[in-house]
């Protein structure tokens, strides 16, 4: 296996992994890749398992972390993702390198995480027994692991529902930054996002399909954002929430996309109140959510402007022309 190219093939083999792991860069530097790339090396060396990671200027020393870790593939992704050009104002970066990912990987399920997501010891064996049941793709519970009022409030507005316990049976939503796809039924779907992979477009059209997505909480992944600052947090939930009323638009009506944007003034309450609920109902960790409660409403103002751009304009916010055509239709 190449330790730093730029194949993206993909493809299956006769000797083609159990799983293949894309781990997509969101924190950058090196310390959070080292980190998620650890906690992955037992399982490594002990399963039928390849890592992928795609990367553009943002990770710091890829030769040394493919000296530390020579069973990772890096894939050289700067020449299609710019950081300067996509900047802090956009997440498309992040779904361009997952795309240029999964196209390379081979294994027969196929999952993502992000660089400062630490999985659990039994992540990749919990993933793969679910997937020996009737299921399309599988989604696991996320945890805070930086005890930090801000991380806490990031939290519960990003992977709230992800709170262990998470529900038993099919599920609506899945996190791209703990999730897996049995990879016959992603290919399948392979030309809505070989550009760029928004993970709720991808799992509509799965359901669509009759397609069964669930949970399963023994798939833990531990969100370890040590370096996060309060501007950078806000800036995330503005540009998160365009990004998913932009992928939205184009799923839904002109009409629906009017009425979207008219009523996203109450989204902060609604979110908040719906964050303030399903905390309640998990019986744990009730005092974090209480004192975190603040921030998560100016947390979710942020995301609620954000939606009433993406709804307005229909743009996810890119650079990628790409992202454009999916979102007009």
């Amino acid at each position: 296996m190449n330790k730093i190219g730029t194949d993206t093939t993909g493809g299956t083999a006769s000797d083609a992994p159990d799983l293949s792991i894309v781990v997509a860069i969101i924190a950058g530097g090196r310390e959070p890749m080292a980190t998620c790339l650890g906690a992955l090396q037992a399982d490594v060396e002990t399963m039928k398992v390849e890592v992928l990671v795609p990367y553009d200027a943002r990770l710091d020393d890829v030769a040394g972390l493919s000296d530390q870790f020579p069973w990772a593939q890096f894939i050289d992704a700067r020449d299609r993702v710019d950081s300067e050009s996509f900047g802090r104002h956009t997440r498309e970066h992040h779904d361009v390198l997952r795309a240029i990912g999964l196209l390379a990987a081979r294994g027969r399920v196929v999952a993502l995480l992000e660089d400062h997501g630490t999985p659990s010891a039994q992540w990749c064996r919990s993933m793969l027994a679910m997937h020996e049941q009737d299921v399309t793709a599988v989604g696991g519970a996320v945890d805070n692991g930086v005890d930090r009022l801000l991380n806490w409030a990031v939290y519960y507005c990003d992977f709230g529902r992800y709170q262990n316990p998470v529900p038993e049976g099919e599920a609506e939503f899945l996190s791209d930054s703990n999730s897996s796809y049995k990879r016959e039924a992603l290919f399948e779907l392979v030309d809505t996002w070989q550009d760029a992979f928004h993970e709720t477009s991808i799992n509509w059209e799965l359901a669509r399909r009759d397609g069964k997505l669930k949970l399963n909480g023994e798939m833990v992944v531990f969100q370890t954002r040590k370096t996060l600052t309060l501007g950078a947090a806000l800036g995330e939930r503005f540009v998160w929430g365009r990004s998913f009323a932009g992928t939205r638009a184009g799923e839904i009506s002109g009409g629906k996309r009017v009425v979207y944007a008219l009523l996203s003034w109450l989204l902060p309450f609604l979110m908040t109140l719906r964050i303030v609920r399903n905390g309640f109902a998990k019986r744990t960790r009730r005092g974090k959510l209480i004192a975190a409660l603040p921030l998560i409403f100016v947390l979710q103002c942020f995301w609620a402007v954000g939606e009433l751009v993406g709804y307005v304009t229909g743009r996810t916010g890119g650079p990628d022309t790409s992202t454009d055509a999916a979102a007009a239709g």
